[in-house]
Formats: structure tokens, C-alpha cells, sequence
């Protein structure tokens, strides 16, 4: 191993065979990662042509950086690739491989966009957070209040309505919970990261809806319908607890709405599309669970005002059975999401096609055979393609290429969080529709090339 890490900072001093030097020598080092050694990059590298603006960029750090695992044997290599301005389309590259060994390509990146999409990362973050805790705050308040004013006027509607936003406060404290595991960083055990996590716990936020809204809300109005009447009292506290409720939810909502408009404004879509293709459930059940809110309280004083009228609870127990009605659908219709995201959900058709479109006009690439891809985080897609090269270009010529391509995706869609490239030939009879299966919604449009180019 000591031997291999010699080698590797002798050949990083040799120049290119076409005549280029190394900008500065990129030393390795031998380290031991768990259970395996890893030889990784102490310095970056940025490889010169003469006369180039590599060369009189020298000084400057390389701006893209590879990461490799070489097998046999196993041994993981960190090479520092790219034009030192992070100009992707012009970077260069020079990877080294070990005796034996095949390359498989993970990440590349531009330094400039991984610090632009890490603030923009950052600053959403920040965003869904603030949301959540507002929306954690006053549901709280809410939930306080109406259990009050369930006990003062012996309301089933109101009561109802309590168990809703205790329901609400249990589930913000969920989406806490699955913002924070979801941020945590890729790991041995976890190689894709923790951006599932995300979906997991707003998966048992949707259940949480259920188990305690819904079916506290539906035990209360049948038990208001169906059993001994019960006489109200002090309707004027109901209805002043209801219109704080209503106050505070509004704020809450507001700055829920505001988020979802923002996020539909960036993509070009409208807030119905939004929700529908967000990978955000954070963001949405909050907003689902704020337009719920308001129904609810709409709902508790019709039931509460038309008890007061006719004297009658029937009125009371169904607004408690319609509020129960409307959580378990949001529940039903929250639940259903994540259990696609956590199942595998492919990623936005625009982004699709998007990548496809590009990845058919690369020059070394003769035919995309194949593109698949899936949300593993909010915001963060994995991308597997395979592809048909020009058989002319040399082993060293597709490794470049395909790093390149790696590079150029990043910088492009920042939404791709690994990409894997896989040289293949078209000879699988079946492909064609096998691909038209999975993506054609996507390619079938008039301005897009079926799979096969055709």
C-alpha cells in the first residue's frame, strides 16, 4: 500500500503525455478509513498545458474535485480534476488508477456551485424551520385554549377541535425531528445520507394526524350524535376562543403559503403543481395541516353557533364528525406522499427531460440507453444513466468525458446529489421498451426524441 501511495505522488510530478505539467503536485496520503486504507488528496491539483489559462492560473487551487473507488484494489482515491476557474465545460481531467483496478465515478463538483447550492440549501432550510416552529408555537397556544373552552361549554365540536391541534403540536414536533436526522452527513453505514429520514418522520406526522385528531374528533361526535344530549354553556367563551384560533392559524398559514408560493415561483409552476411534485413534505403537511386548521374552526363554530340556536348537540356532533372527516383525509392524502418518496420516487419529469435533452447533445455520447433516477432527500436526486459512447474514444478519453459530464450535471442541476455513468451498448432488443415504460409521460411529447433517438 505504501508502494502504491509512492507511486501515485511520483506520477503526480511527470507531466501529460501531450505535453502538459502539473500546475502543483498534489501530494497523497495513506489513511485508514474503518476497515479499509484510504488514500486520499492532501493538497488539490491543477494540471497546466503550456500556454493555457491553467497554466497562468496556476497559482489558484483546483476547482473540481473527484472522488474514486478504485476495486481491486480497495482502495478509495481523492483526485483534484478541473479548469482552476471552475469553468465546467472547459475542465480538463487526469485520474490515475491503480494496477488492476477499475474506476467507478462518484461526486464532482465545481467549488463556486457547491458554495452557491450549500447557502441556498442553508438559507431553505432555515426557511422550513421557521415555519415549523411557528406553526409548532401557536398550535400549542391553540390547543391550550380550546381545551379550555371544551371544558367551560362542554362542546364535542370544540373538544374536537382541541384533540386537532394537540394532534398538530404532536406533529410539528415530528417535522423538528426529520428536519434535524435528515440534515446528518453520508457515513459508512448510511452512504447516500440521512435525506430519507425526511420522509420517514413526516410519515408518522401524516399517522400522527390520524390516530390523534381524527379518531378523537370521530369519538366525539358520535358520542355527542348518538348519546344523551348534553346542554351548552357559555357559548360567548366558544366563540372567542374560536376567533383567536382563528387569528393565530392565519398567521401561521400565512408564512406556510408564503414558502409554498416562493418554492412554485421558482420552479415556473403553480401552488396546486407544487404540491403535488414537492419532495418537501415538511413544507407541505404544515401547510396541509393550516388550510385543515381553518376548515376546522369554520366547521366548530357552525356546529357550536347552530347548538346555540336550536338547543339541539346533534348540530355539535356533526361538526365534530365532518372535522374528523377532514383530518383523516389530509392524513390519508400526507401519508400517501411520503410513502412514495420513502418507496423510491422518481425524480421532476422537467428534470428528467431536462437531462436527457442535455445528455443526448454531449459530443462523445452516440445514444442515452437508459436514465434513472430518485429523490433520496428533499432537493437531493440520484441519477444513474447509461450510455452509448463513441467507440473511437480511448479508455483514458471516456474517463474524462465521463468526469466532465459528471461536472457539467452538477453545475447545471443542483438538485443532483450523486451521478453514476455507465458506458453500455444498444444491444438489448427489449430496451426501448422498457424505457418507454418508466419515462413515457415524459418522452412521448412532440418535442421529445423517443428513447431510442428516434
Amino acid at each position: 500500500m505504501n508502494s502504491l501511495v509512492a507511486a501515485l505522488n511520483t506520477r503526480t510530478a511527470r507531466p501529460f503525455a501531450s505535453g502538459g505539467s502539473p500546475a502543483s503536485t498534489t501530494p497523497f496520503s495513506l489513511r485508514s478509513n474503518h476497515t479499509r486504507p484510504v488514500i486520499e488528496v492532501v493538497s488539490s491539483c491543477a494540471w497546466a498545458r503550456p500556454g493555457s489559462s491553467t497554466a497562468r492560473a496556476a497559482a489558484q487551487p483546483a476547482a473540481q474535485r473527484a472522488f474514486f473507488t478504485c476495486r481491486p484494489p480497495e482502495i478509495a482515491v481523492c483526485g483534484a480534476i478541473g479548469h482552476p476557474s471552475g469553468d465546467v465545460s472547459r475542465s480538463g481531467s487526469h485520474a490515475w488508477r491503480a494496477p488492476g483496478g477499475r474506476w467507478s465515478y462518484g461526486r464532482t463538483m465545481t467549488s463556486t456551485g457547491a458554495a452557491e447550492t450549500s447557502a441556498a440549501e442553508t438559507a431553505k432550510g432555515g426557511e422550513s424551520t421557521l415555519t415549523v416552529l411557528l406553526a409548532l408555537a401557536v398550535n400549542l397556544a391553540i390547543a391550550i385554549m380550546k381545551a379550555i373552552a371544551g371544558v367551560i361549554t362542554g362542546s364535542a365540536a370544540m373538544l374536537a377541535e382541541a384533540g386537532h391541534s394537540v394532534a398538530d403540536t404532536f406533529t410539528e414536533g415530528l417535522l423538528l425531528t426529520a428536519l434535524r436526522r435528515s440534515e446528518r452527513p453520508a457515513d459508512r453505514r448510511h452512504p447516500f445520507g440521512y435525506g430519507k429520514d425526511r420522509f420517514f418522520w413526516s410519515l408518522l406526522a401524516a399517522v400522527s394526524i390520524f390516530v390523534s385528531g381524527a379518531v378523537f374528533a370521530f369519538y366525539e361526535g358520535v358520542h355527542t350524535v348518538f348519546g344523551e344530549p348534553t346542554e351548552q354553556t357559555s357559548p360567548g367563551v366558544g366563540y372567542l376562543v374560536l376567533a383567536i384560533a382563528f387569528a393565530l392559524e392565519s398567521v401561521s398559514f400565512t408564512q406556510a403559503f408564503r414558502q409554498v408560493r416562493r418554492g412554485a415561483r421558482e420552479e415556473g409552476r403553480s401552488v396546486v403543481a407544487f404540491l403535488r411534485m414537492s419532495d418537501d413534505p415538511t413544507v407541505k403537511t404544515v401547510f396541509f395541516e393550516d388550510s385543515a386548521a381553518l376548515v376546522g374552526l369554520l366547521l366548530a363554530f357552525g356546529g357550536l353557533g347552530l347548538h346555540d340556536l336550536t338547543g339541539s348537540s346533534v348540530w355539535d356532533g356533526v361538526a365534530s364528525l365532518l372535522i374528523g372527516v377532514l383530518l383523516a383525509f389530509c392524513a390519508y392524502v400526507l401519508a400517501g406522499t411520503n410513502r412514495g418518496l420513502l418507496i423510491g420516487r422518481q425524480a421532476d419529469p422537467k428534470l428528467v427531460k431536462a437531462v436527457w435533452d442535455y445528455l443526448r447533445e454531449v459530443p462523445e455520447v452516440e445514444q442515452v440507453v437508459d436514465l434513472l433516477t430518485m429523490a433520496v432527500g428533499t432537493d437531493r436526486v440520484l441519477l444513474c444513466a447509461r450510455l452509448d459512447f463513441d467507440d473511437a474514444l480511448s479508455a483514458a478519453d471516456l474517463e474524462r468525458a465521463c468526469v466532465r459530464i459528471d461536472g457539467e450535471l452538477r453545475a447545471r442541476w443542483s438538485d443532483l446529489d450523486e451521478v453514476f455513468l455507465e458506458p453500455v451498448p444498444r444491444t438489448d432488443p427489449h430496451l426501448r421498451e422498457r424505457v418507454l415504460a418508466r419515462y413515457g409521460d415524459v418522452f412521448r411529447s412532440s418535442d421529445a426524441p423517443a428513447p431510442d433517438g428516434r
